[in-house]
């Protein structure tokens, strides 16, 4: 058996361990170490946001059953994308691809928060009324299939290699739990990491009901793009312990912490003003929406 044939495999196997493994690594985490202190019941907030990653595990695995890496060993097969046209190496191609779908992922997620029908899906994921592991992971069904189709079409595009692919998504999967974390690092070392990587306080202040920090820090792996792009913001103005998390006008418990809540939450209510291309952020006090 190949090296890619045994990632085909047990792909679901190796990303469902890794998962399982930092999740319990940052639950221990965020229990002895916390940095904030949680408002909502961690029982209801846990069983409905792990519910809703489980349920979307299903639902995505019932439409696309090949998943991305699948795309990525068909797409190699038939000699697709750039990486395959220009025959790069394996360990370059794997570099490349890791970076350019971790791009992808920046790009993403600054259109979700641009688009208005987009930030309806995405808001899912900034209700939370709390900010821990799970937060991570917590997104609309609608909005994780959008992005799996973006990924199948960013992986026939560039064609990465097959372990490239697993490679990223176990980063990927691994990172966000991380960053989405209730905890703090040391501010010498947190600043340092910074210059790679997206830490918890980092992206903290992406989760922060003012919507000029809400569209900051976009970045979930690699910090360079939010300083190359000019997203990037170093800390949120009340600090870490005052910072308000979620969105204004969604505190209804029933709304922003049950599965039925948040599946129903994009066809609910007025866009806010949280949509970067409205830019309400940059307006006078005194000048009308």
């Amino acid at each position: 058996m190949s090296f890619d044939e045994f990632i085909l495999d047990n792909e679901q196997s190796i990303r469902l361990g890794f998962f399982l493994g930092i999740l319990g690594i940052m639950a221990l985490w965020e229990i002895f170490a916390p940095k904030r202190e949680l408002k909502v019941s961690k029982l209801l907030r846990w069983s409905n946001n792990l519910g809703l990653v489980f349920f979307n595990s299903f639902i995505v695995r019932l439409l696309f059953p090949a998943a991305a890496v699948g795309v990525a060993s068909f797409a190699a097969e038939h000699g697709w994308g750039l990486l395959h046209l220009y025959q790069v190496p394996l360990l370059p191609a794997t570099i490349i691809a890791i970076i350019a779908m971790d791009l992808i992922i920046y790009l993403q997620h600054v259109l979700v928060h641009a688009v208005p029908v987009l930030w309806r899906l995405h808001r899912v994921h900034h209700a939370d009324l709390d900010y821990d592991v799970t937060t991570g992971a917590r997104f609309h069904t609608i909005e994780i299939i959008l992005s799996m189709l973006i990924k199948f079409a960013t992986i026939v595009v560039l064609g990465p290699p097959v372990v490239a692919v697993i490679i990223f998504e176990v980063i990927l999967n691994g990172m966000a739990m991380f960053n989405h974390g209730n905890v703090g690092l040391p501010r010498g070392l947190d600043q340092w990491l910074r210059f790679f990587i997206v830490t918890p306080d980092m992206h903290r202040i992406h989760h922060s009901t003012e919507d000029d920090e809400t569209n900051s820090n976009f970045g979930f792996n690699l910090s360079w793009w939010d300083r190359l792009f000019g997203t990037y913001r170093e800390q949120p103005r009340g600090g870490h312990q005052q910072m308000h998390i979620g969105i204004h006008g969604f505190t209804d418990s029933k709304q922003t912490n049950w599965i039925s809540g948040m599946l129903a939450m994009p066809f609910m209510g007025k866009m806010s003003g949280y949509v970067i291309n409205r830019r309400s952020w940059n307006k006078p006090e005194n000048e009308p929406e």
